[in-house]
């Protein structure tokens, strides 16, 4: 099949839908499919073969934080050109509702659409303000896919029928063979605790888990703090206590080798986020590298660690709560017992957002829009291991 993927966010900026939608493009070329993606990009950014730069992107408030998005007449001649020489059987477009490529790509396609949202927020005032003029390209939609109930949930509030739940996927494999940096290997006196994140995203966590540190401190003197991703590290760091600011070390972005082998070293990977997730891609990365997780207790990061009958594949602490943080993390660190139950519970649960699993449900997807036939306006029905997913049709 030719599929083309677009974007919303600039790629040259790391994040969790850039990095879905390169990994989908890479499992659909490696399994026979022509696949290109039509993405942001300042001019010089180094970019696969697959992805075509549409310009450079600008800061746009949207979703609670700020995302590089690109909009305009300029961009939609782009949109249109990319599609009339891409000639797909099928497009995919990512968060068809921003104001961005997404959108232009929406209103100018042809071919049978595909749209993944990623955004959880059921209390979008963009979404119900543009809805109206949005309802004649929603109609092009013939098939709908969210990654987490929470995302579907939004679409059900604002645009209304339903969606496909098939979460974000990772490459567990290359988490798992990740080797242990043996900088930050730890031990019982001296724990590493990782955090990933955008460093000035307050919504990331990271103000929550500097607050309980000094009480992580107080029991384990020892214990010492990675945080890993972009964003000023110098602010960070002098926001932060005189004792917390000697223990924590500021990686910033890293490689995605790098990453793997952080987590890997984790003797606890503490996720603090405080809102606005709608899945929890660095949960299963965490999980995926043998790092037990501590996470806050919001309603998407549950669903991914509860691995039914397996048990919760990690530790939950009231979110918001540096208190509760710091209690579970000290319970947690002198459990070693514990920390090795979360670990290969954890693994177990990864496996389930493998790509390998992941994107054949998405090519499902694909197959049963494109035949549908040009008279269909919606698939009403997909495969039956989707719809057991999903709980509902596209």
């Amino acid at each position: 099949m030719r599929i083309g993927l677009v974007s919303p966010y600039s790629f040259d900026v790391p994040g969790g839908v850039q990095f879905h939608i390169r990994d989908l493009a890479e499992y659909l070329i490696s399994h026979g499919h022509e696949a290109s993606v039509l993405a942001p990009a300042d001019e010089g950014t180094e970019l696969p073969p697959y992805v075509v730069p549409a310009g450079r992107a600008v800061p746009i408030r949207y979703n609670g934080s700020t995302a590089r998005l690109l909009f305009g007449p300029v961009a939609a001649a782009k949109v249109g050109r990319w599609l009339e020489e891409g000639d797909f059987d099928v497009v995919h477009i990512h968060e068809p509702l921003a104001p961005s490529l997404s959108l232009l790509a929406l209103w100018a396609a042809t071919s049978p659409v595909v749209t993944t949202f990623h955004t959880s927020n059921v209390r979008s005032r963009v979404m119900q303000a543009t809805y109206p003029l949005l309802r004649p390209s929603l109609e092009k939609i013939r098939g709908r896919i969210a990654v987490s109930e929470d995302a579907r949930r939004t679409v059900t509030t604002h645009i209304g029928g339903d969606a496909v739940v098939i979460p974000n996927g990772v490459d567990t494999a290359a988490f798992a063979r990740a080797a242990r940096d043996p900088r930050w290997v730890g031990g019982p006196d001296r724990p590493t605790l990782v955090f990933l994140g955008r460093i000035d995203e307050p919504r990331k966590g990271l103000p929550v888990l500097a607050a309980a540190m000094p009480a992580i401190l107080d029991a384990v003197p020892g214990a010492r703090l990675l945080v890993v991703g972009p964003g000023s590290t110098e602010a960070a760091r002098a926001r932060l206590p005189e004792r917390v600011r000697a223990a924590t070390e500021f990686l910033g972005a890293l490689s995605d080798e790098d990453k793997a082998s952080t987590l890997a070293s984790a003797d606890l990977y503490v996720a603090p986020h405080t809102g606005g997730e709608s899945f929890g891609i660095v949960l299963v990365e965490a999980m995926a590298a043998g790092a037990p997780v501590l996470a806050s207790d919001l309603a998407a990061f549950q669903r991914v660690l509860d691995g039914g009958r397996t048990g919760m594949a990690g530790a939950l602490f009231a979110n918001g709560h540096p208190e509760d943080l710091a209690a579970r993390a000290v319970e947690l660190l002198s459990d070693p017992a514990r920390l090795q139950v979360l670990a290969d519970l954890g693994r177990q649960r990864a496996r389930t957002f493998d790509w390998q699993v992941v994107a054949k449900e998405i090519i499902a997807v694909y197959e049963t829009v494109a035949d549908a036939g040009p008279h269909h306006r919606a698939v009403t029905h997909l495969r039956p291991g989707i719809e057991r997913r999903a709980g509902g049709t596209a």
